[in-house]
């Protein structure tokens, strides 16, 4: 008799413990999936790359270096003095280093590419349009000038996606051919390399067009 009432307490408690233990494992099963299916969210169609979660993991680094031996080390929070309205971007050609101001006197602070020798510029202008893995025209001065110097005839028009030159987003500054663009080119951060486009990299740029209003004010010195 004591046996069978050993045995019936012990199905009680399984019958009892099975739902909980079920429902728990759907519930991991379901958290897994939905952090992976957010970590997995693609910004292009077709392909494995990845937009960061915005804005996430911008520790402020010591001395507000982004380069160690000619490698960027990727964007970092830094104080900011000057006298800009958040939502400024104030781009320091010599620095090879784009600013976006926040607020509170601090500013993101990302590596940049910018114009080779006798294609750098300054000037004052604003976003002027915003696009996703934008299509490139190259303007007829630059295929002429690879044509004279690679013998390499470049498309009348290229279609976006992760081997076009403009890389996931663009952003177009006012008055000028020029824009703020991805890259195919991770290694092209830190250097002289464009036509007068500035370049940065893929996921960064995604994270701050996401930031960007048209008609914020561009600064290039």
């Amino acid at each position: 008799m004591r046996t069978k009432l050993i045995n019936a307490a012990l199905a009680v408690a399984v019958a009892f413990l099975m739902p909980a233990a079920a429902a728990n494992a759907a519930y991991k099963t379901n958290f897994v999936s939905k952090k992976v299916a957010r970590k997995n969210a693609a910004a292009k169609p077709g392909g494995s790359f990845r937009i960061s979660s915005l804005f996430s993991g911008h520790a402020a680094r010591s001395g507000g270096e982004i380069y160690s031996g000619g490698r960027y080390l990727g964007k970092t929070i830094v104080p900011f003095k000057r006298k800009l309205k958040p939502g400024t971007i104030l781009i320091k050609t010599n620095e090879k280093a784009l600013y976006y101001v926040l607020p509170g006197h601090k500013a993101l602070k990302y590596g940049i590419g910018v114009g080779r020798e006798g294609f750098t510029w300054r000037g004052r202008h604003h976003i002027a349009m915003k696009k996703k893995w934008p299509e490139w025209r190259p303007p007829e001065v630059m295929k002429r000038r690879v044509k004279a110097k690679y013998n390499q005839d470049l498309p009348d028009v290229m279609e976006g996606g992760p081997k076009n030159p403009l890389g996931a987003r663009a952003m177009y500054i006012s008055g000028t051919l020029y824009r703020i663009h991805g890259t195919n080119r991770p290694s092209s951060i830190g250097k002289n390399v464009s036509s007068g486009c500035i370049r940065m990299l893929n996921s960064e740029v995604s994270e701050l067009y996401e930031k960007v209003r048209v008609g914020a004010k561009v600064i290039v010195e």
